[in-house]
């Protein structure tokens, strides 16, 4: 069976990661694509849970072997991936796949997957918004965040060529909107 794939993009910070896991409560038949990535484990990340943790060099020898749907260099040095497996993988459990992926991976998915897939662009209030949820997290140094601020202005100016833009100014209200936006994608 081959079925469909919902993709949520947005900068780092603007929620999406919330809204997928929510949806992942709501939908029993969507599954989780788990992503491939050569950065660091942070915080309580788990391999294979939240990404398959692999070196730049195992990588490169996937894609040398087209194992991969799409994938890019997001930070310097940093590859992220979408395996061509997992997405076999959650076909093939009967269930539709889905995404939290950055902006251009899933602009590449769309492209690949056209009317099966469904791309959803997660819009934040704003930048300054952005920016106080990606410092609030204590997670990345100085730099590091820096690299995200100036990687989230570029990727906002993408949201019109995704079929949909959720704007997520109140959580709860956006996750209300993507419930209803997937639904009526699954069924029809």
């Amino acid at each position: 069976m081959q079925g469909k794939l919902i993709i949520f993009s947005a900068p780092s910070g603007a929620g999406k990661t919330t809204i997928v896991k929510h949806l992942l409560t709501k939908f029993p038949n969507l599954s989780f694509s788990i992503s491939a990535t050569t950065r660091e484990l942070r915080g309580s990340e788990t391999n294979e849970k939240d990404y398959y943790f692999i070196s730049k060099e195992e990588f490169l020898h996937k894609v040398a072997h087209q194992e991969f749907v799409e994938f890019e260099e997001v930070y310097s040095g940093t590859f992220y991936g979408t395996l061509r497996s997992e997405i076999e993988r959650i076909w093939n459990e009967g269930k539709h796949v889905i995404f939290d992926i950055d902006v251009e991976g899933g602009l590449r998915l769309k492209r690949k997957f056209e009317e099966d897939a469904l791309a959803i662009f997660v819009q934040p209030p704003s930048l300054e918004v952005l920016k106080e949820r990606l410092t609030g997290r204590g997670t990345d140094s100085e730099e590091k965040l820096q690299e995200r601020f100036a990687k989230a202005e570029k990727e906002l100016k993408y949201a019109d060529k995704f079929d949909v833009i959720l704007k997520n100014f109140d959580l709860e209200t956006a996750c209300a909107e993507a419930e209803q936006l997937v639904g009526t994608f699954l069924k029809g």
